[in-house]
């Protein structure tokens, strides 16, 4: 069978079709991407050791931090470039590439300074406890310190590539670096690295096999080069002023986004280290184990963006309709199915990762009430895609920013105030709610000011 070309998938391709071609590998490797970072949490739940997990856990907000600096950069220019495509303007589509790449490995080369000189405050401030700080040092300098470079650029240029039509290569490449992460954790954790320095071993394993992928992602551009939209080469030059804005327009309010999702992680986190080691091991064990059908559906978010950005700038509106109801309409089928297996599977999912009766108990009772956000979840971040996809960074901030800074955060505080720990976990509920709704508003009026402007100009 011939291979589907660019065009077709964003011109001419049924939209189910379309929508399969660019979202199916971005789900895998989404998944992929869950179950090696869900494979740390599970071997180091085989030493029985709480701390050690614990230890790892409290890293992940800062680690999503750093990934939000690929949001800047990848998803603020591969939505740039779906559009400049859409609109036939592929000389200046290359040069938001390149811009993208370097500006990339600039910030995230601040990023990870900054957290090699205040490890510890930054630590501390995450909950670090006697118990846990070693472990989550060891965690942080492998993963952050030595491997935010190469982690930020695999997921930038995975953006890149998906940005004009090829999927698949991108989602090859992070599947390809997740299952590396998977074979060398038991690796260096069990037989390279001497007993107690499991954490240690998962975060070499970490950073190898982003290298890997980083040096994949490169073949994949070189390979591409002469055929695609994309280049690394600074001899591009800088893109236009408009285009440089539009590059911020989107990824700050990504990056901005990601960053209050990750101070919403490390409240819980903070809040839960208050109830004890336990109570955090089991949360953070939670964090993670929900994070399946949130993974799949932004998987779906990131296929159907390009799709959308492509069209609007087309002004295929229909054809643009038509793949944001059929995507939505697909997560919520995923987000009803995981409710309904977590509600039933939810003590055996926490015993994968753990045999503490303890974690697992309190662990259960938390996954059980976090699963039920699932479909508001999806709904909340499948909005701020589209607006990115309509390169309408101000709606995705705004609604960013409401939903993290005005619902989410103050919900952990006053709940747990209110009803104590399990008023944390009950808070991701109750605030995407009002996320919701504020969101579709927001959505029905954008929509409805764009019709009125395309009957004005046809009469």
């Amino acid at each position: 069978m011939a291979k589907v070309s660019s065009k077709e998938i964003f011109e001419t391709l049924p939209v189910p079709a379309a929508v399969k071609e660019m979202a199916l590998p971005t789900i895998f490797s989404q998944i992929i991407v869950l179950i090696y970072n869900m494979a740390d949490t599970f071997y180091l739940g085989r030493t029985n050791n709480p701390y050690m997990v614990a230890g790892a856990s409290l890293i992940l907000p800062v680690f999503n931090i750093c990934l939000s600096l690929a949001g800047l950069t990848g998803i603020g220019g591969g939505a740039l470039i779906s559009r400049l495509l859409g609109e036939g303007r592929e000389d200046e589509a290359k040069k938001v590439s390149s811009f993208s790449f370097y500006l990339s490995i600039a910030a995230t080369a601040v990023f990870s300074i900054a957290m090699f000189a205040f490890m510890k405050p930054i630590l501390e401030l995450l909950g670090a406890s006697d118990n846990t700080f070693h472990y989550a040092r060891q965690y942080a300098f492998c993963v952050i310190v030595l491997g935010g470079i190469p982690t930020v650029l695999s997921n930038v240029m995975s953006n890149l590539i998906r940005s004009v039509g090829s999927s698949k290569e991108a989602g090859l490449g992070i599947t390809m670096g997740g299952i590396i992460n998977i074979v060398l954790d038991p690796l260096f954790m069990f037989v390279l690295l001497p007993k107690g320095s499991e954490v240690l071993g998962v975060g070499i394993a970490t950073l190898t096999s982003n290298c890997i992928a980083c040096g994949y992602f490169f073949c994949v551009i070189y390979r591409i080069r002469k055929q695609s939209a994309i280049s690394l080469s600074i001899r591009q030059g800088l893109p236009d002023r408009k285009s440089i804005g539009s590059v911020f327009n989107v990824g700050i309010p990504s990056a901005v986004t990601t960053l209050l999702f990750d101070i919403d992680y490390v409240i819980i986190d903070k809040l839960m280290a208050s109830y004890g080691d336990v109570a955090l091991a089991a949360v953070g064990i939670v964090l993670k184990a929900e994070r399946l059908p949130l993974n799949v559906g932004i998987g779906i978010c990131q296929g159907m963006m390009p799709l959308v950005a492509y069209n609007y700038s087309a002004k295929n509106h229909e054809r643009m309709n038509h793949i944001i109801k059929f995507s939505i309409k697909l997560g919520i089928i995923v987000s009803i199915i995981s409710i309904t297996l977590y509600e039933i599977f939810a003590g055996n999912i926490m015993r994968i990762f753990i045999p503490d009766s303890r974690t697992v108990l309190l662990g259960t009772g938390f996954l059980r009430i976090r699963c039920l956000a699932t479909p508001l979840m999806f709904m909340s971040f499948f909005t701020v895609y589209v607006f990115q996809g309509f390169g309408e960074g101000n709606k995705s901030l705004f609604l960013g920013v409401m939903r993290w800074a005005a619902f989410n955060i103050p919900m952990l505080f006053i709940l747990n105030h209110i009803i104590g720990m399990y008023g944390i976990v009950w808070s991701q509920v109750c605030a995407d709610i009002l996320t919701v709704l504020l969101s579709f508003y927001v959505y029905r009026r954008y929509t409805r000011t764009v019709l009125e402007q395309e009957e004005r100009s046809t009469l």
